[in-house]
């Protein structure tokens, strides 16, 4: 009997890959050996068995290397310089080893379960398995067959990631030129996907394609020179030669003729006369016992909590009108004269309530920033040391994104983050609602939220981006309600424009069960947000596409500001006089992102060890 021994301590399965030629295996053994991560490989006369000496420690370190050696993007801007040149592999063979590993790490975490651990240990443990029963959960429905929303997938993801691509060397631009090169390749995985939709009749609705044709479209044509994902190669660092500059130039020049154009427009091709034909006609997924099986799978997954559709629809009509007897208060407090329709139409008419050029938008919602910049010290006890700056929507994206976003800045790469304003239609950007989506997208929202979860310290790296989207979306509409503490809305048309934002993310309960489980039209969801709210016929428009072509995604806002309040309120009602904003504030974000019921847990712990403080 011949037997080998081969030990791979926190092994990725690219270096596992490379190791085992010398074992004799073949590839389909590789695939078998490689759940052998951080253990022992036992080879008996061919025959293989794994011995897993394992430790939470070692569960998290296998993750945290597959979830890098899986996503190029997110490897290259760890330093991977190989891997800025590549694009995801996205076949149905990587989705399928992707979902493997996840359910053994799944049987791994489980095994885990009754070693003892520490409370941080806990927390890693609980959130990590968070992670992979929340992919566990959503893997049978192949969801890669529609890889987009209506603003945002594949056809545009070069654009963010050219943003966020760093030039500083010769390489930097080598790099990006050969990335560009993948999009063929990368096009066409998805299309393949996107052909198995038709197949089987999983796909976008008709509603959202008119926007991304146009913008597929777009990225077609015109002079290499003149494509938005040639800027990086308009400029140089001053240490680079003329002759350099010449050569980099040329190689950008060749990419975005040779590669990206030919790309696009067989995307648009495709996207016009094979997919768009075949796109389902109803606004929502739930025609199908399929779709209604998703959309109760995304309900748990977006809202973290055991409920419903029909619980959440119920929820959002309650909310729907409590908001809406707030707003009739602010209206009879006012001067004007007339009905709450009248008051709408006033608000989105009025050329008081709107910016005339894109510098004066800018800049207000700059100055609006700072102010809430001023105020943080009062409410919380840590603030990051990451900043974050206010800029335009790129043009290339802007008439189908939404008013404004948050995107993330990185402290180990020295990149600030930065609130994005949408400049589009300057005529459907109505500044009453500027301070409230200020307050989301900056501080006290996401930049704070987000920047605070990536300057933990001593956690688990995969716990520094987690972003479970009820905590996340929560807390941004939770910081538009604690901008009005601050002292951020000074007139009622502020406080209106507040409670309208608030409205739409009640709207949001009520419209996306609406479309996705009780088959409404797009035109009975938009009727929720032009009879409830003052947001612009543009963003209503935008918006709803969104969530037609989001399923769930809508549904974190509100019922993650409610558990957040319900928590405050009970904390306060707890504690007393010795309730502290600033040290509750703290206590809901010092773990980073987490799902609601580990935040309720996080809290009751933190209440109790209060009435214990000195």
């Amino acid at each position: 009997m011949k037997a080998e021994m081969v030990r791979f301590q926190h092994i990725t399965f690219t270096a596992l890959a490379m190791a085992i030629p010398a074992l004799g295996l073949t590839p389909q053994a590789i695939a078998q050996d490689i759940f052998c991560q951080g253990g022992t490989v036992i080879l008996v006369d061919g025959i293989r068995e794994c011995q897993i000496e394992d430790s939470l420690e070692k569960l998290i370190a296998d993750f945290e290397a597959n979830e890098i050696s899986g996503n190029p993007i997110a490897a290259g801007q760890d330093g991977d310089r190989e891997a800025l040149r590549q694009l995801p592999n996205v076949t149905p063979l990587a989705i399928e080893n992707g979902q493997k590993i996840t359910t053994e790490f799944l049987r791994r975490h489980a095994a885990l379960s009754a070693q003892a651990m520490s409370r941080e240990a806990r927390l890693n443990y609980d959130l990590l398995g968070f992670v992979l029963k929340q992919r566990q959960r959503m893997s049978p429905f192949d969801a890669g067959r529609i890889p987009f929303t209506n603003d945002s997938g594949f056809f545009n993801e070069m654009s963010y990631i050219s943003r966020q691509t760093k030039f500083e060397t010769p390489d930097d631009y080598e790099a990006y030129a050969a990335r560009l090169t993948q999009l063929s390749r990368y096009f066409a995985q998805h299309k393949a996907n996107m052909r198995r939709g038709i197949k089987t009749g999983f796909t976008a609705s008709q509603e959202i394609l008119p926007g991304i044709i146009e913008m597929s479209t777009k990225l077609s044509q015109g002079k290499a020179e003149d494509h938005i994902f040639f800027e990086p190669f308009k400029s140089y660092p001053d240490s680079f030669t003329q002759e350099e500059q010449d050569r980099l130039y040329a190689l950008g020049k060749a990419s975005i003729t040779g590669a990206v154009i030919p790309a696009y427009k067989d995307l648009t091709k495709f996207l016009k006369n094979e997919y768009k034909p075949k796109a389902r006609n109803s606004a929502g997924i739930g025609s199908s016992e399929e779709g209604r099986a998703y959309y109760r799978a995304l309900v748990r997954f977006f809202t973290t909590l055991d409920v419903t559709p029909d619980e959440v629809h119920a929820i959002g009509l309650r909310e729907v009108a409590r908001i809406r007897s707030e707003m009739d208060t602010i209206i009879s407090e006012s001067d004007f004269q007339g009905s709450f329709s009248d008051f709408l139409n006033f608000l989105r008419t009025d050329p008081q309530f709107y910016a005339t050029s894109e510098e004066q938008l800018l800049k207000e919602a700059a100055w609006l920033a700072k102010q809430l910049d001023g105020k943080m010290p009062e409410f919380f006890e840590t603030l990051p040391r990451l900043p974050y700056g206010v800029i335009k929507v790129p043009d290339e994206i802007a008439p189908t994104y939404t008013t404004g976003r948050y995107w993330s800045g990185s402290p180990e790469q020295n990149r600030a983050g930065n609130y994005v304003v949408n400049t589009y239609d300057l005529k459907q950007r109505p500044l009453y609602n500027l301070p409230a989506l200020t307050a989301h997208e900056g501080v006290p929202g996401h930049h704070h939220q987000i920047a605070i979860g990536q300057e933990l310290k001593n956690v688990s790296r995969f716990r520094q981006n987690l972003y479970p989207n009820a905590f996340g979306e929560g807390w941004g509409l939770y910081a538009e309600k604690l901008a009005g503490e601050m002292g951020l809305y000074k007139t009622p048309y502020e406080k209106f424009g507040q409670l309208s934002y608030e409205m739409w993310r009640a709207c949001r309960l009520v419209v996306d069960t609406g479309l996705h489980w009780m088959g409404w039209s797009r035109e009975q969801a938009e009727a929720c947000f032009f009879e409830n709210s003052a947001l612009s016929p543009r963003n209503i428009k935008t918006e709803v596409e969104r969530y037609i072509s989001w399923p769930g995604q809508a549904l974190s806002y509100k019922i993650g500001e409610l558990k957040i309040i319900e928590l405050r309120e009970r904390a306060s009602a707890a504690l007393g006089e010795r309730f502290d904003i600033r040290r509750f504030h703290d206590a809901v974000l010092k773990n980073g992102g987490i799902p609601l019921d580990i935040l309720e847990e996080q809290i009751e712990r933190w209440i109790f060890e209060e009435r214990a403080r000195p």
